[in-house]
């Protein structure tokens, strides 16, 4: 007798799809750039209004881990359909709190911008902050960089991570700032990361941040990514200590800032990001992005 063929399973058309293109914009920001009260001068202006082109878009907001662990097979593509990550860079208090700028007067923080978008949408929505580590540079830099009133210090860090509402990462150690009198590069090159090309220089910068991270933050805490200052990065890092040394970072993922959105094949160790004020400077342009 011959056995029945079972039939096949119907294709259930709009529910199921095995492959989703990945595309993903990462729009980043940096806290201390104001240097006015218009959105092409000051990015706490410019974050509140994307927040709400990209709802109006009908985009979600999505943490950027969520980003890699696609990236890398953990997480279904779906997981990040008609999605959108945001990052924010250097970790000064711009980030968390509303402060009275000098010049330009009241400032809501990130955070309060991320809360009052959820607020008035009722909308999820997360942001990873990447931090310069060391203390005794954020000191020089709060002088150097903003107008020494001790606005660059790390106790919100923590606050930030309890509410889940930011997440902390890697900015490196020290940003091999140019206007720090010392860094942590073997020559005393500073103003760029392209010259953190040694393995000595790279695990000061990157290692030795993130374990710094992940004993000084909640008992939970583990630092998986890293976002390179400056944006820059070289073939040592991109292709030999990064991919080569995970068993002592234990790093997921790094990121630069190339304008492109991340798809299924970017570089692992050079993921691409979108700056504000350098790849986008007005609502108009910002739509040209998520549209493209």
């Amino acid at each position: 007798m011959q056995s029945a063929v079972p039939a096949p399973f119907p294709l259930c058309l709009g529910t199921f799809d095995p492959f989703i293109p990945m595309r993903v914009p990462v729009l980043t920001y940096h806290s201390n750039n104001i240097h006015g009260n218009d959105y092409a001068n000051n990015n706490h202006v410019a974050l509140a209004e994307d927040l709400r082109i990209i709802h109006r878009k009908g985009r979600r907001i999505i943490p950027l881990t969520k980003v890699v662990d696609v990236l890398l097979g953990d997480a279904p593509s779906t997981d990040v359909q008609n999605a959108v990550a945001l990052s924010f860079d250097d970790g000064s208090w711009f980030d968390w709190y509303d402060i009275d700028h000098p010049t330009c007067g009241p400032q809501r923080g990130f955070a309060g911008i991320l809360r009052d978008f959820t607020a008035e949408t009722g909308a999820s929505v997360h942001a990873t902050s990447f931090v310069i580590v060391s203390l005794h540079a954020r000191e020089i830099l709060d002088t150097t960089c903003l107008v020494g009133r001790g606005w660059w210090t790390d106790e919100w860090w923590t606050q930030a991570e309890h509410e889940g509402l930011i997440a902390i990462e890697n900015h490196s150690w020290d940003h091999n700032h140019a206007t720090l009198p010392v860094t942590a590069q073997r020559d005393g090159i500073k103003g760029t990361f392209r010259v953190i090309d040694t393995y000595a220089d790279a695990d000061t910068q990157i290692r030795h941040a993130s374990d710094w991270l992940n004993t000084r933050l909640t008992p939970h805490h583990t630092t998986t990514l890293f976002a390179y200052p400056y944006g820059e990065s070289n073939d040592y890092l991109v292709r030999d200590y990064l991919p080569n040394f995970i068993h002592e970072h234990h790093l997921h993922a790094a990121f630069g800032v190339e304008a492109t959105p991340v798809v299924s094949n970017s570089p692992r160790w050079r993921l691409p990001r979108y700056v504000c004020g350098q790849h986008w400077k007005s609502p108009g342009e910002l739509e040209r992005i998520l549209d493209s």
